[in-house]
């Protein structure tokens, strides 16, 4: 912890009130690291994709749902009134709903169109994540004071240990205790 701002990776900072958020969005990428390994290079077996699809809707009940609410009963509102595009919330709003959309689809489909949607969702996720911490999240660092930061991260706090708590194992080894 350098100043009240902790090592996210080895080149972001992340103020406490949004460490919670951004561990989240590791675990969604480990996801997008499973997809990338299992299924860019070449037609997985059935089993590989099952598994894929069991993490995934761990991950999507476990945390993505309250994730997404999180942000956009928290974070969002605060955000939209400092930073320089509020357009950017929107896109990302939007971007919520179309990953909700995909891991339902993925949900009720089976084979290459399952490898489609999962590669699609990885791809999008990844994205999204890529926005929220390397744009918003800093934007948002930059502009709110420590207070406001402080009354956010209280919020996000106390809703995800509610909603979510974090146990120190990936969404999808909550099963396998």
């Amino acid at each position: 912890m350098l100043h009240g701002v902790e090592f996210y990776n080895e080149t972001m900072l992340r103020d406490p009130s949004l460490v919670p958020l951004s561990r989240q969005h590791h675990h969604a990428l480990v996801l997008c690291v499973l997809i990338d390994r299992h299924l860019k290079t070449q037609t997985p077996a059935p089993a590989v994709c099952n598994e894929l699809h069991r993490q995934l809707a761990a991950i999507v009940e476990v945390e993505l749902l309250h994730h997404f609410e999180v942000e956009e009963n928290i974070l969002f509102p605060v955000a939209r009134d400092v930073i320089d595009s509020p357009k950017v919330i929107d896109d990302l709003v939007t971007q919520h709903r179309e990953i909700e959309e995909l891991a339902s689809r993925i949900e009720r489909t089976s084979g290459e169109p399952q490898i489609i949607l999962l590669r699609e969702f990885g791809d999008l996720l990844r994205k999204h994540i890529r926005t929220e911490e390397g744009d918003l999240f800093q934007e948002i660092q930059d502009k709110l004071s420590v207070d406001q930061l402080a009354d956010i991260g209280r919020k996000i706090d106390e809703t995800l240990r509610k909603t979510c708590p974090m146990t120190g194992r990936l969404p999808w080894e909550e099963d396998r205790q």
